[in-house]
């Protein structure tokens, strides 16, 4: 179990606090944590590999209805504004596969002003409670807490072709780093859970010069209405 007080340190400078003031908590997000219960977070992205929140149990999970695509243009984590970088998020239809992160009750509420801090620095996301399937030997369904794009906001990339996402993950470089090293963690992160994403193999196989050898399962993540 991670301490939450050390990967705040830690991901306080990575991050470097929101620009922008988050927008008003979502009526079902402060209705969840009114109800001091223990709640699930759904990673699918740099939540994966370097989630910063405590947690008693990481779970591989499925959602229905969203999927990961890189979508979001990036102006300080990966990129500027003046050479932006692209970073995931979840947009409308298909399916994904990640990881649901059990957050114990006494935690709740920090971990939802962390993943503020975190995950609303431009508000380019919307958080939402959404129903996930828990791929263990239980087959659970949880709600969770998840952050889909905002296809209204500036930072909204779209669909964007192979081409276009490798141009600017060559040119993103940003507070946590460089582009390049956002794919090669998450598609790292992914093959960790045994499936794979063809999107993210396709764009991280272009950036193969890094030296990084990259073992593809055959198990494929449903891609429909993409």
């Amino acid at each position: 179990m991670q301490n939450l007080l050390e990967t705040r340190a830690l991901d306080n400078d990575e991050y470097g606090g929101p620009v922008d003031p988050a927008p008003a908590l979502p009526q079902e997000i402060a209705a969840l944590l009114a109800r001091r219960q223990p709640i699930w977070v759904f990673a699918y992205g740099s939540l994966m590999w370097n989630p910063g929140i405590a947690h008693d149990a990481a779970e591989p999970a499925l959602l229905h209805g969203w999927h990961r695509s890189f979508c979001v243009y990036s102006h300080r984590y990966r990129g500027t504004p003046e050479r932006p970088g692209l970073v995931l998020g979840l947009d409308r239809g298909g399916a994904c596969r990640g990881i649901a992160f059990r957050v114990a009750a006494k935690n709740r509420a920090a971990t939802v002003t962390y993943l503020r801090e975190r995950e609303q620095v431009t508000s380019v996301y919307r958080e939402v409670m959404r129903s996930v399937w828990l791929e263990n030997d239980a087959r659970q369904r949880v709600s969770a807490l998840a952050y889909v794009v905002d296809r209204g906001h500036v930072q909204y990339a779209g669909r964007l072709s192979l081409a276009e996402q490798h141009r600017h993950v060559l040119q993103g470089h940003g507070h946590s780093g460089a582009n390049r090293d956002y794919v090669i963690s998450t598609v790292k992160a992914i093959e960790a859970e045994g499936f794979r994403d063809t999107q993210l193999h396709q764009l991280a196989t272009m950036l193969h010069n890094e030296g990084h050898s990259l073992h593809v399962p055959a198990q494929t993540e449903n891609r429909e209405n993409r």
